[in-house]
């Protein structure tokens, strides 16, 4: 039995059976297989299209505080340190849907933050540089964090590591798309206030069924365009060459409609590949979703042609910058049906022609008439027996 207070208070456990029932003649054992909390969750049911769902950490050091996000369905790890200020303006702006804090610090998180988020209070000893370098050493393979630009940052590498340990709390083992822990640039953006952004219905709206800003602009047609635009429109540059790149893109597209239409034929071809990638990683992607994945990569290939071939430079980084990913289009057209089912306990799907021993037993399984009608020819032939 699971101790209700306890899972409760983490969110939904995910209880499955531990043994095959076959090998066992008493009761199957079964056991707490995964957690789901609000910030770790992996199922589109839960999750919004345009929307991140970030995982986030704070830690109070002695002078400053650390600060990370984690969007478990994307992969993207990010962290930064500062003031409380500054750490308010961050969590405004990337809205965690769960906050983790060491459970000395819950007075102090509520005095600085509010009561708005969502929150979960870890052990102290979670909260040590130590423990949380070397937890995300293992976890990317390396013996010190230089090569990710964050090893200055004490405090937001100690909110990093508290994160990775929280998913593995979380039964969450299988993070191979989680390859990198980004510092988010403070001089780069413009950092807007709690105050600032509710008052300009940036994204979100205390008024019942109001419109907001993103609702007007949000004309994007795939899951990360809409995500992409929330993140542009949450962290305004400061840098006006980058401003003025993506200015030259967007009149690109205006100034060459038929560019434009093919690129956008293209893009509604694409599922959501972020979010697809990170379900193979943690092993809950479907067949069919493999099928989507194989047809979305398709659908960049032509995009990159596009984008290289523009007379436009920032567009041509971009193509140039995409992979194609052809060995894995086809390996996954040579292994799996077109038509693979959603649930792999269906059937047929592994493609015929990949695995003799597999299409035989189709065979056997499916046309057990024409099977033994072939054997009696075979068997005729060989024996001179015609009866």
């Amino acid at each position: 039995m699971i101790r209700r207070s306890r899972w409760q208070e983490l969110g939904v456990a995910i209880c499955d059976q531990l043994e095959d029932p076959k090998q066992t003649k008493t009761i199957v054992k079964r056991g707490v297989t995964e957690l789901v909390t609000p910030g770790v969750a992996l199922n589109d049911e839960v999750l919004q299209s345009k929307a991140n769902n970030f995982l986030c950490a704070v830690h109070y050091g002695k002078k400053e505080l650390g600060i990370a996000f984690l969007d478990v369905s994307t992969g993207e790890f990010l962290t930064a340190q500062g003031d409380v200020d500054h750490m308010d303006k961050l969590m405004q702006n990337f809205n965690p849907s769960e906050v983790l804090i060491s459970k000395p610090k819950k007075k102090n998180f509520q005095e600085d933050f509010g009561n708005d988020f969502h929150t979960f209070f870890l052990e102290d000893w979670v909260f040590k540089t130590d423990y949380t370098q070397e937890t995300l050493n293992e976890h990317f393979g390396t013996k010190t964090l230089k090569g990710f630009g964050v090893d200055h940052l004490a405090e937001g590498v100690i909110a990093a590591g508290v994160i990775l340990h929280y998913l593995g709390e979380t039964q969450h083992s299988k993070l191979q798309h989680i390859t990198a822990v980004q510092r988010i640039a403070e001089d780069q953006y413009i950092w807007m206030d709690r105050f600032t952004i509710r008052n300009l219905e940036l994204y979100h709206s205390n008024a019942a069924n109001a419109v907001t800003l993103l609702d007007i602009i949000d004309k994007t047609i795939s899951p990360m365009g809409g995500r992409t635009l929330k993140r542009w429109l949450a962290l305004p540059l400061k840098n006006i060459a980058a401003i003025e790149k993506r200015h030259e893109v967007v009149q690109y597209f205006l100034d060459e409609p038929v560019f434009q239409q093919k690129i956008q034929h293209q893009i509604k071809q694409i599922g959501d590949v972020e979010r697809l990638i990170s379900k193979v990683a943690t092993g809950k992607v479907c067949p069919r979703e493999v099928i989507q994945l194989k047809n979305s990569l398709e659908a960049i290939v032509p995009i990159k042609a596009q984008a290289s071939a523009s007379g436009n430079e920032a567009l041509k980084v971009i193509g140039d910058t995409l992979s194609d990913c052809e060995l894995l289009r086809t390996k996954i057209k040579e292994t799996l049906n077109e038509e693979a089912p959603v649930n792999i306990l269906k059937g047929n799907t592994i493609a015929d022609g990949y695995l003799d021993e597999l299409d035989e037993l189709r065979t056997i399984a499916f046309s057990g008439k024409d099977y033994l009608d072939k054997m009696l020819e075979r068997e005729t032939e060989a024996t001179g027996i015609t009866s």
